[in-house]
């Protein structure tokens, strides 16, 4: 399913076989700088941001070598949807990949919340803010962490209505992401949109970072989960690197969520503190109750063998995560 693109040292680009409607076609990128990120949460802050950066950066010198995507300096737009947007650090990773300096940025807000009358749907209730510039041919390079998908369709549904008012042309588009299925479904439909309105339409390159990742529902059979907002490793499609990765310590195979807020992680670190906190206390009380540490690698990354692993006190775990993270508060 997954065809080997671009490889150094232990960083790879891997196409995922098959084009779908839209003109989508879809890759997972893994680097050193992204694995961490996926994996610790202790990751944050600048440091956090710029292992993003990085890893964006290998995969769009992957991207053009492969003459997978072509792109023209004066006429790359990167479309930072704010603010989770700017946590990949887009302007800087097409700088210091090819040497630029005159490529251009465009800025909109989408801050979403849960519906009141239906806590499973998601809502925009800040999204007036728009900084939108095309050229007359545009290549469009951006990024956000896509569970729901609610900031991704606004985002989006902004950029071609302002395509179409400018009489403006896109050639391509090029999307990061750590995020699950539902970004193919967005992407899909945004690029049927835009084949009709722009001729010369080349594609959407989609690149998954480090996997294309499941958000739960109700019927997840999972202890702790935030349905409709966390990314999680189980059932998901990874890069083999990352998921030989989960090994190299006993607390990757137990997160929550592969990113957590992405937001606050970058930007707000004492509320991305507090969540952390909140998970590992909720851990803390399933040990204190029974549970032990293989049996949570099972529930939650079933596809690992759990025997690689040797038999960790969950409830030291789980109050080590809880001290580390009570310090940024």
């Amino acid at each position: 399913m997954l065809q080997l693109i671009s490889k150094k040292d232990t960083s790879a680009l891997y196409k995922i076989n098959g084009q779908i409607g839209g003109k989508v076609d879809r890759y997972i990128l893994t680097t050193p700088e992204t694995r961490a990120i996926c994996n610790n949460p202790r990751v944050l802050g600048m440091e956090y941001t710029r292992k993003l950066q990085k890893g964006c950066e290998f995969a769009l010198k992957s991207l053009v070598n492969d003459a997978a995507l072509i792109l023209n300096e004066t006429e790359t737009i990167v479309f930072n949807i704010l603010r989770g947007g700017l946590n990949f650090g887009l302007r800087d990773s097409l700088a210091d990949a090819f040497n630029w300096n005159a490529h251009s940025s465009s800025f909109i807000s989408a801050q979403r919340r849960r519906c009141e009358n239906n806590p499973d749907e998601w809502e925009i209730v800040e999204g007036d803010y728009h900084k939108l510039y095309l050229k007359p041919i545009s290549s469009i390079v951006f990024g956000d962490v896509v569970a729901t998908g609610t900031s991704l369709e606004h985002g989006l549904e902004i950029l071609i209505d302002e395509v179409i008012r400018s009489e403006s042309q896109i050639r391509n588009m090029t999307f990061f992401t750590i995020g699950g299925i539902r970004t193919e479904e967005i992407l899909e439909k945004a690029g049927q949109r835009l084949s009709q309105i722009c001729p010369d339409f080349e594609g959407i390159s989609l690149i998954y970072i480090e996997g294309c990742f499941v958000v739960p529902t109700a019927e997840t059979p999972l202890h702790i989960k935030i349905t409709g907002t966390d990314l999680i490793k189980r059932d998901a499609l990874m890069a083999p690197e990352f998921i030989e990765s989960q090994y190299e310590s006993p607390y990757y195979p137990l997160e929550r969520c592969t990113i957590y807020d992405a937001g606050s992680r970058a930007f707000l670190v004492p509320e991305y503190a507090e969540d952390l906190c909140d998970y590992w206390k909720e851990v803390l009380e399933l040990a204190k109750n029974g549970m032990n540490f293989k049996m949570l690698v099972e529930e939650r990354t079933p596809f690992l063998e759990s025997d690689r692993f040797a038999d960790e006190n969950l409830v030291l775990m789980a109050q080590s995560q809880v001290d580390f993270f009570e310090k940024y508060i």
